[in-house]
């Protein structure tokens, strides 16, 4: 009994949709559909695989306090907090400021503009700590200081962990 009547009720749709629509705009409301449905998970904000994250030509381990990029670093890594060495964790967002530092990536004896960003939001993950202050300068030329507090333009002040972005290769100074 209870098939009859979604029998009697998919046909009574069927009809009203006929009767109101034509072939070719059903056809192309059902591609438009099919085409969001594709698209809708490429756009959602998920976290992708983590191969763009290895600079080309890298080696090492990006969790260890030796791995090149980290030349100038000062913090926890967020390789080690549920992030990567470009991105920060979930819940936190990448400070506004930053310093800068030039490390020489060994793979190709080549040196290379890092911007270290503290990652603000939550607390401390005190996982991997590294300190390393290699060409650091006087705090007066705070761009290239690790030791001041980054988060300070961020919403929230608290730092969780630091990433090291690759900018690109450092000019070679004449």
């Amino acid at each position: 009994m209870h098939l009859n009547r979604f029998d009697d009720l998919a046909a009574d749709v069927s009809r009203g949709l006929a009767r109101r629509t034509s072939r070719r705009s059903f056809t192309s409301k059902v591609g438009v559909w099919l085409f969001g449905a594709v698209a809708a998970p490429l756009l959602l904000p998920v976290a992708r695989g983590r191969a763009e994250d290895r600079y080309a030509g890298e080696e090492g381990d990006p969790r260890s306090c030796d791995y090149w990029r980290y030349c100038a670093t000062n913090g926890y890594l967020c390789e080690c907090c549920g992030g990567s060495a470009n991105e920060c964790p979930p819940g936190t967002t990448m400070s506004a400021l930053s310093w800068i530092g030039t490390c020489r990536n060994p793979a190709d004896g080549k040196n290379y503009l890092i911007s270290y960003n503290d990652c603000c939001g939550t607390a401390q993950c005190n996982r991997c700590s590294c300190s390393r202050h290699e060409s650091e300068t006087p705090v007066y030329r705070a761009g290239t200081a690790n030791d001041i507090h980054w988060c300070s333009a961020n919403e929230s002040t608290a730092i969780n962990c630091t990433v090291a972005v690759v900018l690109g290769a450092a000019e070679d100074e004449v």
